[in-house]
């Protein structure tokens, strides 16, 4: 299956008006976002566990990394709040589930398959920083490497946010809005622009809070990926 895998196009979709799709594990539903490859695939998915929904145990072949959207995703690790964000990196294992429901925004075979570095970071718990050459715009760092990286930016009302991306980037809008383009990307919405590409945004009138991932464009299709 290949779902928006043109990686040189912009793409905007708007989580929140697709249908769920079952998956393969009874209460666990998906809305689709990219996709290559069929169930073990290069995935950037929305996943929603209903209460009392489990996956079994699995090996993290080729890394996960997640954002709990709502509710509380659980695994042997612990219990991840919304706001959680979470990186599981090649070869990891867990058995993921939810005991009232949760939802999360999953990103699979992303990472370089020789990265051991775990992350389990609560963005309720961290300070934003001042971007001081950006004003409106704070900064919680979430993670940073040679091929990528990976932060939350709130941005005050009506802040306007210039960034260019050389490598490509990736926006999910966690709260708020903001107009890019001739889009108005709202909560659940999800952008992601190509190498070269510029993020050139104006936050709503309540502002917006957002997740984004910088740099990865260039590896987005890992080999072995089918």
């Amino acid at each position: 299956m290949e779902l928006n895998a043109d990686f040189s196009q912009r793409v905007v979709v708007h989580s929140e008006k697709l249908d769920w799709q079952a998956s393969p594990m009874k209460g666990v539903d998906r809305r689709m976002l990219d996709r290559i490859g069929a169930e073990v695939a290069r995935a950037t998915t929305i996943v929603r566990y209903a209460p009392d929904s489990h996956f079994s145990a699995h090996t993290h072949t080729g890394g996960e990394e997640f954002i709990v959207l709502d509710g509380v995703f659980q695994d042997e690790h612990g219990d991840f709040p919304a706001g959680s964000y979470v990186r599981n990196p090649p070869q990891s294992a867990h058995t993921p589930g939810s005991d009232k429901g949760c939802t999360i925004f999953v990103k699979l075979w992303q990472f370089d398959l020789d990265d051991r570095t775990q992350v389990m970071i609560d963005m309720n718990k961290m300070e934003p920083v001042q971007a001081g050459d950006r004003p409106g715009v704070s900064v919680i760092p979430l993670y940073m490497d040679a091929r990528e990286t990976v932060r939350a930016e709130m941005w005050e009302a009506g802040s306007g946010v210039e960034l260019d991306l050389p490598k490509g980037g990736e926006f999910l809008v966690l709260d708020g809005e903001f107009d890019e383009g001739s889009d108005t990307l709202v909560k659940g919405s999800w952008l992601r622009l190509p190498e070269g590409g510029r993020l050139s945004a104006k936050a709503g009138p309540a502002g917006a809070r957002v997740w984004m991932k910088l740099g990865h464009i260039p590896f987005a299709a890992p080999p072995g990926v089918g």
